[in-house]
């Protein structure tokens, strides 16, 4: 066998050569390179699973069993638990370093996260490692991904040497074990119960198809490499607490990509870079990215950068770090679906991927061993710059509020301590374009801090792009998002800056013992949980659909539209267990609750009993999910119904839907969806499954839909002159002129919104209104279908402004035809309604402004 001598820096390191490459494609050949040896007393893999890797997909407590050997045998090794998922299963994080760096471990990490802020004046030592973090298994189904840990973890733990005892003193290796084990546990399912004993290659075949949601999510079907940023599921948080407490300076992400490519790795698209990250980021990106380049040419591998991918959202795992002093990288090898796929490029192997994931993972430890010193000093100098940057921004903070609900204002301050942004409680009132800013209900993010970067990402409005091209969101401003009141501020002052960091949850007292009812306010977040909570008791419960005053234990009180009344007559349980219910509503919810003393209000106008105060019925709710459905979206709804809402929602596969009686059901609630046969973007539903959806809804059923659900659902329900409107535009339009092919993705996607922000003025009057103090609220907008003005004059809820867009890309063209245009419909039908969102509500999870318009379309839709 031939071998390649890779010389890096006066590291000699020997790696098998073509002669390895071919014999590799042989079960019988040796996963690791010859002339490498091992501690006999640590046994590798394969010895420990009794397989060849990439023979047989590794299930998740296989991988903890092994990862935590290691642990115990080697005194490289330590292994923790830093997190849990959905499912309960651990994710760990294993340390890896030369065991004299591991007995003063914490010394090393405190100094190394010092130089992450200049005001500790921490200096770079001459044995001050360098820390590289690899990500494994954000997507569950790209399980190369996953299974590459292994042999990277029994490298570094077992290896012997002089050049590996260098690399171990002069680095701190964090490894992140399989991040997303729910998803990957959908995948090994799946595998394990459709393979046979021959392997499949067909592309068609069943085992190279997961059925919906797939195995790439997490459970609440999340992608989980946009969840950095966002941070709205617990394994993300419990990553980004690990990230932070390192503070790395490479961190790289392992994925899979199309069987038709070869092998990705950043640099990215260069016209497609966000505008904050620092150029010397970029430039030590390229420097440390020629060490698994070589390694990947030394075994004459095809791979490719500068395309596909590019690290404009700051979310990923590869984007995140470039605004947060490390250099970010993504690797990704073309999949080969279950164990080998024929594609483009010949056969794809699971056993290969593994392979070449576990050849750039050493390749990596290794560059990032020999810039060292470059690393470290980027690491300081990124955050000396941030200062620099701070003092020369006119921008010197920013003040936040929220009037009625702080839930969603601490759910905001939660997410910026996740970035590690410095705030302060608000000292003094303070009152910017005439928009008051009350003291101790505000709070004030300085720009002159550390996380000067992330501060402007999350704040930032941005509408002029130097691309046109992206390849996810491009805005993501938080405030917007989280629908908080906030200003920017030209100057900032000590004594307006009170206590610093993170509040303690919102918490409000119990209620006094009502003699007549219980009244609570629709703004606080968790409101809709709190009535779900009285529902599913077996209580009656109306609305105020009028302002109004009640007269309460504590002196008259002013509630707002949406104010719910649950009276203490008429209920099937005694007045002390309803009491009961309402002390967990103020503890658990942070709703609080008043006790009516009578129904007449002080007042003239509405009281208790009126005619304004509506009735409300319990939801039951059927989501449409399955092949057809947009899993994210329908992942979304799911989450905010059962994991925030704590709401009973059934699920029903899109094909099965015939077979359900709708009339068991309130609302049908029809997400963003697709052909499963042609895979094209929208709904194709049988006409007799349609005649029934309208029948049910003339009956009092309430469909909610959103996006191409949305468009579907006016298509078929509200546009009796659809297809002559169509024929009209068409005849109308101009045919776009010719073009040179290689514009052609550029100019496609100005026709494009992949995700940008936009601003309607919201009817609070409206009951899909309810809960909201302001008419402007801002939602997440990715695509450009828009709804129709209805003929009822009450019925568009919420309309966009007439420059809608407040960040993020959009063409021109889509601007004029969507300005005016409603975001939000509520029309009746029979006995039912059919409510419409041009828009996501629930995007990922972070919207939280827009949540409750959703849960509105659900407890309200009977009021208007």
């Amino acid at each position: 066998m031939t071998f390649i001598r890779l010389f890096i820096t006066g590291v000699f390191l020997i790696f098998a050569g073509p002669a390895f490459a071919a014999a590799f494609q042989d079960d019988a050949a040796s996963f690791y390179p010859e002339g490498v040896n091992f501690d006999p007393g640590v046994p590798d893999p394969e010895a420990y699973l009794g397989h060849k890797l990439g023979q047989k997909v590794v299930r998740h407590h296989r991988m903890v069993d092994y990862l935590e050997m290691l642990g115990d045998l080697s005194g490289r090794v330590r292994v923790e638990t830093y997190g849990v998922s959905h499912e309960g299963r651990p994710i760990l994080l294993v340390t890896i370093t030369s065991p004299e760096n591991m007995a003063r471990i914490d010394d090393i990490r405190a100094a190394h996260v010092a130089l992450s802020d200049p005001a500790l004046g921490q200096e770079i030592t001459g044995d001050m490692p360098v820390v590289t973090w690899l990500t494994y298994g954000v997507h569950g189904a790209e399980a190369s991904a996953m299974d590459s840990v292994l042999p990277v973890a029994y490298y570094f733990a077992a290896a012997e040497g002089k050049e590996i005892e260098k690399i171990l003193t002069g680095s701190i290796i964090l490894l992140l074990a399989i991040h997303n084990p729910d998803g990957h546990a959908r995948r090994i399912a799946w595998l394990e119960q459709n393979s046979g004993e021959t392997v499949i290659r067909d592309a068609n075949d069943r085992v190279q198809n997961h059925e919906w949601p797939g195995g790439r999510t997490n459970h609440y079907w999340f992608d989980l490499n946009r969840q950095w940023l966002l941070q709205t599921q617990p394994a993300s948080q419990a990553l980004l607490k690990a990230w932070h407490a390192w503070k790395p300076n490479i961190s790289i992400d392992y994925h899979e990509m199309g069987t038709s490519q070869t092998y990705y790795f950043h640099p990215g698209i260069p016209d497609q870079t966000y505008p904050l990250m620092p150029e010397a980021t970029l430039d030590l990106m390229r420097d440390w990215a020629a060490g698994p380049a070589k390694a990947l040419d030394a075994e004459q591998r095809f791979y490719y950068t500068e395309e596909t991918f590019n690290y404009f959202y700051i979310g990923t795992g590869s984007s995140y770090p470039m605004v947060n002093g490390a250099v970010g990288m993504l690797f990704e090898a073309s999949s080969a679906r279950a164990f080998e796929r024929d594609g483009d490029n010949g056969l794809r192997t699971y056993r290969d991927n593994i392979w070449k994931h576990f050849r750039t993972s050493i390749a990596s430890v290794i560059s990032a061993h020999r810039l060292r010193s470059e690393f470290l000093t980027h690491q300081k100098d990124f955050y000396i710059e941030a200062g620099k940057l701070a003092a020369r921004d006119n921008a010197k903070g920013y003040v936040v509020t929220e009037q009625g609900d702080q839930v969603r204002l601490w759910e905001f301050l939660n997410l910026l301590e996740r970035h590690q942004v410095r705030f302060h409680v608000l000292a003094r009132d303070l009152r910017v374009n005439g928009k008051l800013y009350p003291a101790g209900e505000s709070y004030v993010i300085p720009t002159d801090q550390p996380q000067y970067l992330m501060v402007k990402s999350l704040f930032e409005i941005e509408t002029g792009f130097a691309t046109t091209v992206f390849y996810d969101v491009s805005a993501w401003n938080m405030p917007l998002w989280f629908g908080l009141d906030y200003s920017e501020l030209g100057s900032l002052r000590a004594n307006q800056l009170g206590s610093a960091g993170l509040p303690e949850p919102p918490a409000v007292a119990a209620p006094d013992v009502a003699p007549f009812a219980y009244v609570f306010d629709w703004r606080p977040y968790y409101a809709p949980r709190a009535l779900n909570r009285l529902h599913q008791a077996g209580l009656l419960t109306r609305v105020a659909t009028k302002p109004m005053t009640v007269k309460t234990t504590r002196g008259d009180v002013a509630v707002a539209r949406g104010a719910i009344i649950v009276p203490l007559f008429g209920q099937p349980l005694t007045p002390e267990e309803i009491h009961a219910l309402m002390v967990t509503i103020a503890a658990e919810d942070a709703v609080e609750v008043l006790a009516a003393t009578s129904a007449m209000t002080p007042e003239v106008g509405a009281d208790l009993g009126g005619e304004s105060v509506k009735p409300l019925n319990p939801v039951k709710a059927l989501l449409v999910t399955g092949a057809g459905v947009s899993s994210y979206d329908a992942g979304e709804i799911w989450h905010l119904l059962d994991y925030r809402m704590k709401m009973p929602l059934t699920r029903v596969n899109l094909a099965n839907l015939k077979g359900v009686n709708l009339w068991d059901y309130t609302h049908l609630i029809l997400p963003q969806g697709y052909d499963p046969i042609t895979f094209d973007d929208g709904y194709r539903f049988e006409e007799d499954l349609a005649a029934d959806i309208e029948r049910w809804i003339r009956d009092g059923g309430v469909l909610v839909a959103t996006r191409n659900g949305a468009e579907w659902a006016e298509k078929t329900y509200l546009k009796e002159d659809q297809e002559d409107r169509e024929e009209a535009e068409e005849a109308g339009e101009e045919p776009k002129p010719r073009s040179d092919y290689a514009n052609r993705r550029k100019e496609e996607a100005e026709d494009v919104i992949g995700g940008a922000i936009f601003g309607s003025d919201l009817d609070i009057t409206h009951p899909l209104g309810f809960g909201y103090n302001r008419r402007s609220i801002a939602s997440n907008k990715a695509n450009t279908f828009i709804l129709e003005t209805p003929e009822d004059r009450y019925a568009a809820v919420a309309v966009y402004n007439q420059n809608p867009r407040l960040t993020g890309y959009s063409s021109d063209d889509n601007l004029d035809k969507i300005k005016g245009t409603p975001m939000l419909v509520a029309v009746r039908m029979g006995k039912g309604a059919i409510i419409l969102f041009a828009d996501n509500p629930n995007f990922r999870a972070i919207t939280w402004g827009t949540n409750k318009l959703f849960l509105n379309a659900l407890f309200f839709s009977g009021v208007f």
